[in-house]
């Protein structure tokens, strides 16, 4: 520009200023307060969002905004003439800067990422004309001297246009961005597309009707919605954690309620005035600096507490995957035990049937001494057989591979079965046992097998531990419940022997869990029978438990089952055979 159109449009903007007096002062000066706190909550974006892409872009937005106001407000009350023109030549490229900057900010806050190098080529593109045309008679060619108005408004023209068109782009991207993304992102979408459009729009609108009624004044109320944006921006922040800024809400409350205080002693005229303004600003001082570290120490311990609970969820995680390590090592124990307890026991029985032969004399007279051994080999195998069927069911019951053939049975009959055959062990020990029969109508839905092997493993359990006395075997019907149509069958086998002290019985059922006393009078045993024995009965719906009054005062050993109304299986083409997940769902049924 030449000097003497300089000199022109600073004497006319001052005149100006003159004409529209303090209101138009007023209308600048009370855009301070707006403009530092649009600072510095750019500023605290940036230093807390740990300089991330948007808040940079943020940073750059509001200080394009402060250096707008200050620009408009030195052009309005300077006077020289060349710092009134830079200044006004200033305000084009700061407004067109804030439109490109919050479209920018809208890109990165939204996507999480910067642009593509097109777009930006796009957004640079828009920006370089005006850069090139603001300090040269393209913005203002020709003056009016004695209104004071430009001749001719190509730049604002462009600008106008400008805006308009990045305004469409901008709601159509948050349309876009709207309806692409994922439910629980939309409603930060909505917000800030909001608290954007509305600064905006409102510079945009009081820019226009400005332009159309002749009056600058109409234009400055426009910047009044960067604080309702702010406040927007804030509410982002403390709700979606954004720029993972914790302190920025109080500080910038305080920071504006001080700043809004202190904006006030400008426009004091009484004594009495300024020194309730004073007090006050000294009190939001106190009182602020304490919210503040409030706030500071909450966010301290709540950041400790998300650090506990992320190494928490740490440690879970690996606690997860070591516990699936050991979950497949168990599996392949298991496997490898049932591997070997069954190539175990096809030598075992050859060595039980052998000498079971030999001590029947199959193969001729065996003397006396060696029968003796004899029949040592051929209890060491029977109990390690019995070792051995223990490990094949407890691995089939933890493969889920223990399968039960139902059948209706009587449990009475095969108690006494199993008291029959234990007749040998009882009289060998010198012991006593008794039977009790109830009403010889025991009908039980099981698996007869697996059910035999439960009570003879009750009724050899109670023999090994008794070392003398008694044993009482007793089944009898009684009622399930408080119902008066369904029963249970309750077997129940009681001794005199060495008693179970009250802290083993829970756990009595336990894998490789003995009586403290227990190896005193039983050193073979594994406690691994009551284990199988329970997971046999509640596989197949059962109950079974232990009581005792302690050491020394015997125990018993309780089975129920629920009682069945049908009749007693007579052919094998009846049993069927189920797994224990068979058996589960069933149940379900």
């Amino acid at each position: 520009m030449s000097e003497n159109l300089v000199t022109n449009i600073g004497h006319c903007l001052t005149s100006a200023s003159e004409m529209v007096g303090g209101n138009m002062s007023l209308v600048y000066y009370s855009h301070i307060p707006t403009a530092i706190i649009t600072l510095l909550m750019g500023f605290f974006v940036l230093r807390a969002g740990k300089n991330s892409l948007s808040s940079k872009i943020l940073f750059a937005f509001c200080l394009t905004f402060s250096i707008y106001i200050f620009a408009n407000l030195m052009s309005w009350i300077g006077t020289s003439s060349v710092w009134i023109t830079f200044f006004w030549s200033l305000l084009g490229l700061t407004d067109i800067l804030f439109y490109l900057l919050g479209l920018y900010f809208f890109y990165v806050f939204v996507d999480g990422k910067d642009i593509s190098f097109r777009l930006k080529l796009v957004l640079v593109a828009i920006f370089v004309p005006f850069l090139i045309m603001s300090p040269t008679r393209l913005n203002i060619p020709g003056f009016d001297y004695i209104n004071c108005t430009a001749l001719d408004t190509n730049f604002l023209n462009y600008l106008f246009y400008a805006k308009i068109f990045i305004a469409i782009w901008l709601a159509i991207l948050a349309i876009y961005k709207y309806l692409k993304a994922k439910s629980e992102d939309r409603q930060r979408i909505v917000i800030l597309s909001l608290g954007l459009g509305l600064f905006l729009f409102s510079f945009f609108a009081t820019s226009y009707l400005s332009d159309i009624y002749q009056r600058y004044d109409i234009e400055l109320y426009g910047l009044y919605a960067m604080t309702a944006f702010m406040g927007i921006l804030a509410y982002l922040i403390v709700k979606f954690k954004a720029f993972n800024i914790k302190l920025i809400g109080s500080q910038a409350l305080v920071y504006a309620l001080i700043i809004l205080i202190g904006s006030q002693f400008f426009f004091i005229k009484t004594t009495i005035n300024m020194f309730l303004t004073g007090i006050t600003f000294v009190m939001a001082l106190i009182f602020g600096g304490l919210l503040i570290r409030s706030v500071q120490r909450e966010v301290t311990q709540r950041e400790e507490i998300e650090k506990l609970a992320e190494n928490l969820a740490k440690s879970n995680d690996s606690l997860y995957v070591a516990n699936e390590k050991l979950k497949e090592l168990d599996r392949q124990k298991t496997e490898f035990v049932s591997i070997a307890s069954h190539q175990l026991r096809s030598p075992l029985t050859a060595i039980k049937g052998y000498s079971s032969m030999l001590l029947e004399g199959s193969f001729g007279p065996v003397e006396d001494k060696a029968k003796g051994a004899i029949d040592v080999i051929y209890q060491s195998s029977q109990r390690l057989m019995t070792v051995i069927e223990d490990f094949l069911n407890i691995t089939r019951i933890e493969l889920g591979r223990m399968k039960y053939e139902l059948s209706v049975f009587d449990l009475g009959q095969i108690a006494q079965t199993v008291i029959k055959n234990q007749e040998p062990n009882v009289l060998k020990r010198g012991l006593k046992i008794e039977f009790v029969d109830g009403t010889n109508n025991h009908q039980i839905s099981a698996d007869s097998g697996k059910v035999t092997q439960v009570v003879s493993n009750i009724v050899d359990n109670s023999i090994k531990y008794t070392p003398s006395g008694w044993i009482k075997v007793s089944v009898e019907n009684r009622p399930m419940g408080k119902s008066k149509s369904k029963e249970t069958v309750r077997l129940t086998v009681s001794d005199s022997g060495v008693g179970i002290n009250k802290e083993t019985l829970p756990k009595l059922f336990d894998k490789f869990v003995r009586a403290d006393d227990a190896g005193k009078t039983n050193i073979s045993g594994t406690g691994l029978g009551l284990y199988v024995a329970k997971q046999i009965v509640e596989g197949l719906g059962g109950k079974i438990w232990a009581e005792s009054e302690g050491k020394g005062k015997g125990a018993q050993f309780i089975v129920e089952f629920p009682r069945s109304t049908g009749e007693v299986t007579q052919s094998k083409s009846k049993i069927e055979s189920y797994t224990k997940a068979d058996l589960d769902k069933l149940k379900k049924k």
